[in-house]
């Protein structure tokens, strides 16, 4: 295979490095809502396109905006004074032969349908404005998707890497706990916005985690640090026993909190998001593609969210260089953990990169040339069939925040 490379970055790997910082934005984070909203926009146009012409059209969703509004949080419950804004960007085709999409009511109903479905306390008819910024694309870009077969419409460079170590897994699963269904059964004031921040020393994980609580299931002060510290104790108790190669884990929720400044020392808000009164949010500033900010590893800043998902090659080898180091990982036993970087140019077909590296830590005892040929075997066979991926990318198989 021409322009690829493979590499041998010695034997130490993440996890057995002494110390490693993780985030993950939960589901209710202005800026997960922001990735949350423009994909499921995309993956609409996407079946959309395909009903009416029969193939996907020119189309990028990744300028999304979300102004926060204005809120009175109060125990017992609080009021909703200004509705947020979601501000729907960049491009779509709203015509093609002869016929018309309508691209903007598909983009509301499909936010309207993401919040619904994400946003327990959120209602879209009042509780946001919705303003829909999409505008036709470029002539040359939208002259792309009319070619047999489809080319990479940006010069674009992506990066992927597998295994998740222990306190990536750890992070990702205690948001995911928190916005459970069963989580939310025993706390029903937990809200969605949740974030959550693992330092790992040594052998030891601290999580940060703060969790947006919601004011009308609190009455009174007291009530709201009982509550939290029967949800730190829960989490503890979920966590512990995932516990592997960590000797402890210690967890701080809501570290503002102060009992003796009343309203001012607790994390309240009305609909269980900090968008309704705090923050805003944007399609991109949010998790990778693995649901994760992971700054100990390589990062892409692409914004894959939205993005066209059959030409836009920040957003397809954004997601493929982890699918291939998933699958080295999972296959190739000698590697202990792998990076897949992928490069792409512009007009240049999406199976053919233009340049692409593996980097591998290895087992010891074990050489380049011990696994080149099984690594070479994959990512032949991948990327001979990324006509099948991108299918699957567009039908939202994958999640990409």
């Amino acid at each position: 295979m021409q322009n690829f490379q493979l590499e041998h970055s010695g034997n130490v790997a993440t996890f057995e490095r002494r110390t490693e910082f993780v985030e993950r934005k939960g589901i209710g984070h202005p800026d997960t809502i922001c990735d949350g909203i423009a994909e499921s926009i995309s993956i609409a146009l996407c079946q959309a396109y395909l009903d009416r012409a029969g193939r996907v059209l020119h189309h990028n969703i990744d300028k999304g905006l979300l102004i926060a509004g204005e809120t009175r949080p109060a125990l017992g419950g609080g009021i909703v004074d200004v509705p947020m804004r979601l501000v729907i960007g960049d491009r779509a085709t709203a015509e093609c032969d002869g016929f018309r999409i309508s691209t903007k009511e598909i983009a509301i109903s499909s936010a309207k349908g993401w919040i619904r479905n994400h946003l327990r306390l959120v209602d879209p008819e009042k509780h946001v404005i919705f303003q829909n910024e999409l505008k036709a694309g470029s002539p040359e870009l939208t002259d792309i998707f009319s070619r047999k077969q489809i080319s990479a419409n940006d010069t674009s460079a992506a990066v992927g890497f597998a295994p998740l170590t222990e306190t990536e897994q750890l992070v990702l699963a205690t948001e995911r706990q928190i916005n459970s269904d069963k989580f939310k059964k025993l706390f029903v004031e937990a809200g969605e916005d949740v974030k959550v921040m693992g330092i790992r020393r040594d052998r030891s994980l601290q999580l940060t985690v703060a969790v947006a609580l919601v004011d009308r299931y609190i009455k009174n002060v007291r009530q709201y640090f009982d509550r939290k510290q029967e949800m730190q104790q829960e989490l503890m108790e979920f966590l512990e026993p995932q516990l592997k190669t960590l000797d402890g884990v210690q967890l701080d929720l809501n570290t503002l909190d102060n009992p003796e400044r009343g309203l001012g020392g607790m994390y309240l808000t009305v609909l269980g998001t900090s968008a309704e009164g705090a923050d805003g949010g944007q399609v991109g500033r949010g998790n990778r593609v693995n649901g994760l900010i992971t700054l100990n590893r390589p990062m892409s800043t692409e914004a894959a969210a939205g993005k066209n998902p059959v030409s836009h090659v920040g957003k397809i080898y954004n997601v493929l260089s982890h699918y291939l180091a998933e699958k080295i990982h999972a296959s190739v036993e000698p590697v202990k953990e792998v990076c897949v970087w992928l490069c792409s140019q512009i007009g240049r077909d999406i199976s053919d990169p233009c340049m692409m590296s593996v980097e591998v830590v290895l087992r010891e005892g074990t050489a380049l040339p011990d696994v080149e040929p099984a690594i070479l075997a994959i990512v032949e066979k991948e990327l001979a069939g990324i006509d099948d991926f991108v299918v699957r990318l567009s039908r939202g198989e994958f999640s990409v925040y």
